[in-house]
């Protein structure tokens, strides 16, 4: 079955029946996630070798663009999944992939920090702290408007280098990790049923082995992977539009996230 048969047929059995729960009820798109996952699609860019789909951004982007005509929080959700598994394919576990693959395991991004602003640090998430203790590392941050909280399996987690220099590393964190604490209101300004709100490391702990790129590298995942992706996807016009991170390359000039313009200087 094409992915296009697969859409097809998940549009009209399940997310067009549920778009109005997300969209007036603001309840999060459960049963849209899961149909997703069981016609291969949340697996559609994931590596063929890993059992998915090996399709690109092109494909990801129609399919994030049909489902956002009919219902905006499960192509929010989506979007932010496609960008998070540009990164867990080339790093994660076989493991991993093989279960994004199957559509068992949902993912999304927590970049940006609260009171961050997009001149106040060369790159979001340098706020972060990471504190190695053996095979132990310890992440303390509040990550703002990310998509998918408290219902996302896992999260793309960016902080500084273990080391405490300057620069970014990204890490996955396991969405029922101890230490995380989601607000049971969603505080985020994405569409409505997107769950999109602030998730809070006080702190959380996960294996070393969780650190995705090596450790300083993550800026350059940003700006290669992420942000590519999320550029060549949709996004949501309007008042529920969720902010996006902008990031800073190593010359300090912005760059826009998901095709922004920025103000003129």
């Amino acid at each position: 079955m094409s992915y296009r048969t697969g859409l097809s047929h998940v549009m009209t059995s399940v997310i067009e029946p549920c778009a109005e729960q997300a969209g007036s009820r603001g309840r999060f798109p459960r049963a849209s996630v899961r149909a997703l996952g069981r016609a291969g699609l949340l697996g559609l860019t994931v590596s063929a070798e890993a059992g998915g789909g090996g399709r690109g951004p092109a494909e990801a982007a129609e399919v994030v663009r049909e489902i956002s005509r009919v219902c905006p929080a499960t192509g929010a959700v989506l979007r932010s999944h496609y960008a998070a598994v540009a990164v867990i394919d080339a790093y994660g576990s076989p493991w991993l992939r093989r279960r994004i693959a199957a559509g068992e395991h949902l993912s999304t991004l927590a970049l940006t920090e609260a009171g961050e602003s997009a001149t106040a640090a060369p790159a979001p998430g340098t706020r972060s702290t990471a504190t190695r203790t053996g095979e132990v590392v310890a992440l303390s941050a509040r990550k703002r408007d990310v998509v998918g909280a408290a219902e996302a399996d896992s999260y793309l987690w960016s902080s500084r280098p273990v080391d405490g220099r300057d620069g970014m590393t990204l890490w996955l964190v396991p969405a029922d990790a101890a230490g995380l604490f989601v607000p049971a209101r969603p505080d985020g300004a994405g569409p409505r049923g997107s769950a999109t709100s602030t998730v809070c490391a006080d702190p959380v702990l996960v294996p070393a082995g969780a650190m995705l790129g090596p450790n300083g590298g993550g800026l350059d995942l940003v700006l290669g992977s992420v942000l590519p992706w999320l550029a060549a996807t949709p996004v949501a016009s309007g008042p529920d539009r969720a902010p996006e991170a902008t990031v800073r390359d190593r010359g300090g000039t912005a760059v826009p996230a998901a095709g922004e313009k920025l103000p003129a200087s």
